[in-house]
């Protein structure tokens, strides 16, 4: 299937860029997955649909009217940062989680600009890991996250909300047992928390948005969320973290960039992201419980973390090595390093 079509169009091309940007938070440089992602948020609510193109319209936008790199903008690179600032912002002001809130005009422009910024910090971070040929991954979306949801505590123009939602997993009751539900539905709810959507039948949707361009990359997804779901159940997890997928989305991101994106998919390297998989789930935890006194949520940072470290080091063992054609060089540097 022809994908690339609109990616130069006069007309189009802006629209193909945002789409694929949307696609690239979970590694695809895909317009149509990117399209089908955006219909599993609006399956749960109108309003994140609208917020994630907010979000990638002005983080793509801002690297097009700083004429950055035309290749990186194209395969959406700056747009995926962007989207997931947008969709935190609203995500942990909104009296309800699960389906946000309307921003008020200042959240509005907060958010904007806050997406906007993170085509910035996705600049500078990426040049910073160049030399390391490590990717910035979403570490812009995390530093901006964080430094925007800070700030929101101090301004009275725009209403925090009750920041209600649990961010730790000592917030929830550790009595709730186990049942069928809590494993079908905490791993669907792993893959869509990775865009904080609390529910798992978008969850697998954005499975399917992922399987239009890489069925290797939908497997190894599921794999991740089924792993950090399983962990945090083998641990003593709290069933309602567990539930809501708390413990896997860092997982699925995990396996995802381990195994097939960043290293060449072979058994060793399925093994080494399956692993990173389990480092991802008690990183989550771990994190959560050194945040919990600013009452700062986790986002992507455990999957960051784990992920650097494990690329920064492939070069020491043989058995490991970046895919025979990269999909993307993801450096937004003129000069590549070979």
């Amino acid at each position: 299937m022809q994908t690339n079509r609109f990616q130069d169009h006069p007309s189009l091309s802006f629209v193909d860029w945002c789409l694929r940007g949307i696609g690239q938070v979970v590694f695809q440089n895909n317009p149509l997955s990117g399209l089908v992602i955006l219909g599993a948020l609006a399956f749960n609510s109108w309003i994140y649909a609208a917020i994630c193109v907010v979000g990638v319209v002005a983080a793509t936008g801002t690297a097009v009217l700083l004429k950055a790199d035309r290749a990186l903008v194209r395969d959406g690179l700056f747009g995926f940062n962007g989207v997931l600032v947008a969709l935190a912002l609203i995500a942990f002001t909104s009296e309800n989680f699960r389906t946000g809130a309307v921003p008020s005009p200042a959240m509005l422009v907060y958010l904007v600009c806050g997406a906007a910024f993170s085509s910035m910090a996705f600049a500078s971070i990426a040049n910073v890991l160049a030399p390391y040929k490590t990717a910035a991954l979403t570490a812009p979306f995390v530093l901006v996250g964080w430094l925007f949801l800070f700030a929101v505590l101090k301004f009275d123009a725009i209403d925090a909300g009750p920041m209600a939602k649990p961010i730790s997993p000592e917030q929830f009751s550790d009595a709730v047992p186990y049942v069928v539900a809590t494993w079908y539905e905490g791993i669907g709810t792993s893959i869509g928390q990775i865009f904080f959507q609390d529910n798992w039948i978008t969850g697998y949707l954005i499975l399917v948005g992922i399987a239009v361009n890489s069925r290797a990359g939908a497997l190894m997804g599921l794999i991740g969320a089924i792993v950090g779901t399983a962990v945090a159940a083998i641990y003593g997890g709290p069933e309602g973290a567990v539930r809501d997928g708390l413990f896997g989305y860092n997982s699925a991101l995990t396996a995802m960039a381990l195994g097939g994106v960043f290293l060449a998919l072979t058994w060793q390297s399925f093994f080494y992201a399956v692993f990173g998989a389990v480092i991802a789930s008690w990183l989550w935890a771990s994190i959560a419980i050194f945040l919990t006194p600013i009452s700062m949520p986790v986002l992507t940072s455990s999957f960051v973390l784990v992920t650097w470290l494990m690329l920064l080091g492939q070069g020491t063992f043989k058995a490991l090595a970046p895919p025979a054609t990269p999909e993307e060089d993801r450096t937004p540097v003129s000069s590549k390093p070979s």
